[in-house]
């Protein structure tokens, strides 16, 4: 039985060149699990929307052909009455959370709907989004991973048939990632959801989805079963779309004839074991040794890095920022106050290029903001190249140090990407600000959108304009969080590529990310926090051949290196090309 159903659908923005939509036509069986994949502006979330009536009944435009969801012709039906058929979570969800507690928003959708049971039906969806304790908790003390359920728990409310999610785990760390898809499993298995998600992680999708439709140029090139799919390595680079690191590395060695040409090719590290049974790891000639770690509660002598990596250190002693017993709490309204950092010792060195990683509240973001001094600490100093900052405005830093936001679309004041690259050198008087402007429009590829509007850029459009104004002062220190959030592959590696060059235009770069093949393609050091500690720093080796704190802080390798640890526990693979070079034939 078709849950949903779509004859040639055509849709275009209003002064639009051409449609975003192209005569699809499609059929989706209900309890189907089924991924949506395509390039950066292929039309994913455009076509998502036209399937709980957003488009053509809020966002306008011209609208042709048929959607039909649950039984119901998406244009004869409101909004209201099509959520009941089709939940839907946004990627920016946050902006779904709209009351104080969990349970009072996880019923609101019921309550405004007058159903007499809105209550029950909020803790029943809390108890099937594994949020399950928490109904009086108030939604500001939930992590990243936890308000992304909620979220999932005020759509599933209204139990509806059909579940979208538009990148469900763009910004949350691994285990949280888990956490949801393994909560949209029990709803498709059990539950008899059918559940749609946007996604450019091709590892949950070979774990968890049943189906995978293409989407090419506003049109549908295929929709295949998953294992299937993955297998079309060529098809799907094409698109921009990079199928499991176990899948390139396999075709890889097909195509060189290390592996048999009727090879079926593994989609996942467990079927990988088997297909690379025969090849043996021949380990480089040196590699560093095991991470050290504090142990918790354990500090390091005031302005000393609790856990300095080596080759860090050897590289840039000159201390830029240095955090000295710094300790932050955010309050709470209800209960304890939540302390970030507890004594944190911490020195970053100019030159160095330093990914900051953990969970979802470890402080990342905490960290950066109090060197850009939008946050002060309780207690202790942070000095910025030996001078303390705490009674320095955050404007007053701006030419030394700059933060780039996770959510780009937060640096964009003006109505044009050149007005917003511009402002801060206009407002402190830069006499060549326009020639700079020209410059750094040129460097970051966007001379021929200066006149566009930031918020309606692509994500990697958006991505390199907020790059553009951060570095817009020429700071020596470099801040970003999350740089690659909710990017495909392909526009992942153009973020990278970005910030490799940046080196001439800026000393010291601090990237927090959980985004691990950026940590082991760009990082030179690596900082995990964790209970207000930093607990491991030093390099990749370090890091990664610690299988210990991988365990404790919830660190997932990117996948082509735990194919090389099931293979051999002492192989450091961190990229399909290393894993190449480094397994042969036994």
């Amino acid at each position: 039985m078709n849950i949903i159903e779509i004859e040639g659908l055509t849709f275009s923005y209003p002064a639009a060149d051409k449609p975003v939509l192209q005569n699809i036509s499609l059929q989706v069986e209900q309890g189907d699990f089924l991924a949506v994949v395509g390039n950066n502006g292929c039309g994913k979330s455009t076509f998502c929307k036209t399937l709980n009536g957003l488009i053509p009944h809020f966002i306008s435009g011209d609208f042709q052909g048929s959607v039909q969801v649950g039984g119901l012709n998406t244009l004869k039906s409101d909004v209201g009455t099509l959520a009941c058929k089709a939940g839907y979570v946004y990627q920016d969800f946050e902006n779904q959370i709209v009351r104080p507690t969990v349970l009072d928003d996880a019923s609101y959708a019921c309550l405004n709907y007058a159903m007499p049971d809105y209550r029950e039906r909020g803790r029943e969806a809390l108890a099937l989004c594994g949020l399950e304790g928490h109904e009086e908790d108030y939604v500001w003390q939930l992590s990243g991973g936890q308000t992304h359920l909620l979220a999932l728990a005020g759509a599933v409310s209204l139990q509806p048939d059909v579940l979208i999610l538009d990148e469900p785990i763009a910004q949350l760390d691994p285990g949280h990632a888990d956490r949801i898809y393994q909560v949209l499993r029990e709803l498709n298995e059990k539950h008899g959801k059918t559940i749609l998600v946007i996604e450019h992680h091709t590892e949950y999708i070979a774990d968890y989805c049943k189906h995978v439709l293409l989407m090419k140029d506003g049109g549908i090139a295929w929709k295949l079963p998953t294992a299937e799919a993955l297998r079309r390595v060529e098809e799907l680079e094409a698109c921009s779309i990079f199928p499991p690191q176990v899948t390139q590395a396999a075709n890889q060695m097909r195509r060189e004839g290390r592996l048999p040409q009727p090879c079926l090719l593994p989609t996942t590290v467990e079927e990988g074991k088997a297909v690379f049974a025969g090849f043996r790891y021949l380990p480089p000639a040196r590699r560093s040794e095991p991470a050290r770690r504090s142990e918790p509660g354990q500090g390091s002598e005031p302005g000393q890095r609790p856990e300095l990596g080596r080759l860090a250190e050897a590289a840039s002693p000159e201390a830029v920022v240095r955090f000295q017993d710094v300790s932050v709490a955010y309050r709470s309204v209800k209960g304890e106050d939540r302390v970030v950092f507890d004594r944190l010792n911490l020195d970053i060195h100019r030159g160095e290029k330093i990914a900051v990683i953990g969970s979802n509240g470890a402080g990342k973001s905490t960290l950066m903001k109090l060197m850009v001094g939008l946050l002060k600490p309780a207690s202790g100093e942070i000095f910025l190249d030996g001078e303390s900052i705490r009674k320095k405005k955050a404007e007053d830093l701006s030419l030394r140090i700059s933060l780039v936001y996770q959510n780009p679309e937060e640096m964009f004041i003006k109505d044009s990407i050149q007005g917003d690259i511009s402002y801060a050198m206009q407002m402190r008087k830069i006499p060549d600000f326009a020639e700079r402007t020209s410059q750094l429009l040129e460097r970051f590829q966007l001379t021929a959108l200066q006149e566009r509007d930031g918020r309606l850029l692509s994500g990697g459009q958006m991505r390199r304009a907020s790059l553009a104004i951060g570095v817009a002062l020429n700071p020596g220190i470099l801040l970003l969080d999350e740089p690659t959030a909710s990017l495909d592959i392909a526009t992942r590696r153009e973020i990278q590529k970005t910030l490799a060059d940046l080196k001439d235009v800026t000393d010291t770069v601090l990237i927090a990310t959980h985004d691990m093949q950026l940590v082991c393609d760009w990082a030179e050091r690596i900082l995990v926090l964790s209970g207000g500690k930093v607990l491991a720093d030093g390099s990749r080796d370090e890091i990664f051949g610690d299988r210990r704190l991988l365990e404790t802080v919830g660190i997932r390798p990117p996948e082509i290196f735990s194919m090389g640890q099931a293979l051999d526990p002492q192989a450091l693979c961190y990229t399909v090309n290393e894993f190449l070079e480094n397994f042969q034939e036994a």
